[in-house]
């Protein structure tokens, strides 16, 4: 009887040890808000959104320690969108994030799954668009760049190295996973940050290969690719640095669009042989308190659009102020302001403003004002 009950106290030393090595988190975020705009189509508009400044989520998280500095993780991420409880990704359950792999203290982590580029991972942190908890509406025009994660590549594999002497790099391929075409919807990205003290440092490029011709590779018709390609490439630069409590930014990215195909959900239901931009971006956030914080940016973009219906040179201002309040580390409201002004277009699909998030205007300026609350758990 007594040899039971020692061995059963073992047992259950054991199972409480196994448990602690490993953890399974559920998180998420939620905003919602209201928004005016001046012109969407031609009309003004208040309106009740979501996801104005950062993605609705919910999602878990897990690792298991396997000893050796060796830990299995995964990640199972879902959007959806508050105002009708619709998934963002039709017939998905976890559309934004799923993946599984091994994270090595000394050699560094490999996933597969769905996950996010190079260009998200290491422009998205410097970017207004997606630092931190993100901005939507400060995105670059119709988010050319994907730096405010508007897609995402499934069938990938991911490498991230560890961080060495403050330098760090990842690379990833996404399959097409098609039989006798190898290249027909495949995707390749890598990039490298480096940290110092106050400065940060991050270079990256992203290419798909015929992501407009087949939609059961790399990417995905549930995904809001803005010009679906036979090639798509994105590269850019940038870094921030931190002055007490005011962090500033610069970012430049280049994203070149060849042989465009209107999908399911493009910004432009127009055909091109050729669409190349340039976005230059300049932010600055500054803590006031620990509660109260102010943002900014101003971006340049400069576009060049060549097709069957003739050829134009595009350009964007837009400036975005923001100023946030948080009742706690969970909770906060905020309140932004973004102008963009869109010019040298007249008479092509690019003539109107088009703030991300936004129906495109009638006219060359557009002008919204948000008020909104944020909660995470």
């Amino acid at each position: 009887m007594k040899k039971n009950i020692v061995g059963a106290a073992v047992l259950s030393v054991f199972a409480v040890a196994a448990q602690a090595q490993s953890n399974v988190t559920l998180y998420g975020l939620i905003d919602a808000g209201i928004v005016y705009t001046n012109n969407q189509g031609g009309s003004s508009a208040a309106q009740e959104q979501s996801s104005m400044l950062s993605n609705e989520v919910w999602g878990l998280r897990g690792s298991e320690d396997l000893g050796d500095a060796l830990h299995a993780i995964f990640r199972l991420e879902n959007g959806f969108n508050l105002q009708n409880g619709k998934t963002t990704y039709a017939g998905t359950m976890f559309g934004r994030q799923a993946y599984v792999g091994l994270q090595s203290d000394n050699y560094g982590t490999v996933t597969l799954g769905r996950q996010y580029d190079a260009v998200v991972d290491d422009l998205g942190a410097i970017a207004l668009a997606n630092n931190g908890d993100g901005n939507n509406l400060a995105a670059h025009p119709f988010d050319n760049d994907n730096v405010d994660d508007s897609f995402y590549i499934n069938n990938s594999v991911k490498y991230v190295s560890p961080t060495y002497q403050g330098l760090q790099g990842e690379a990833l391929y996404g399959f097409s996973n098609a039989a006798g075409a190898f290249s027909n919807n495949r995707a390749y990205s890598f990039g490298v940050t480096y940290s110092n003290g106050p400065i940060n440092l991050a270079a990256a490029y992203l290419q798909l290969n015929n992501g407009a011709l087949s939609c059961t590779g790399a990417l995905s018709n549930n995904d809001f690719v803005s010009f679906p390609a036979a090639r798509q490439r994105v590269m850019g630069a940038g870094g921030n640095y931190t002055i007490g409590p005011a962090v500033v930014g610069l970012l430049w990215t280049h994203s070149l669009f060849d042989n465009t195909e209107p999908g399911a959900n493009s910004a432009i239901q127009q055909s091109f042989d050729t669409l190349h931009f340039d976005n230059y971006e300049v932010n600055v956030h500054y803590s006031v308190t620990p509660a109260i914080s102010l943002a900014g940016a101003y971006t340049f973009t400069q576009g060049a659009v060549a097709g069957g219906t003739g050829s134009a040179d595009p350009k964007w201002h837009q400036v975005t102020l923001m100023a946030d309040y948080s009742f706690s580390k969970r909770t906060d409201v905020y309140v932004e302001g973004v102008y963009q002004h869109a010019y040298g277009a007249a008479g092509s699909a690019f003539e109107g403003a088009d703030i991300n998030g936004l129906s495109q205007a009638t006219t060359g300026n557009q002008i919204a004002a948000t008020v909104g609350l944020r909660t995470r758990f």
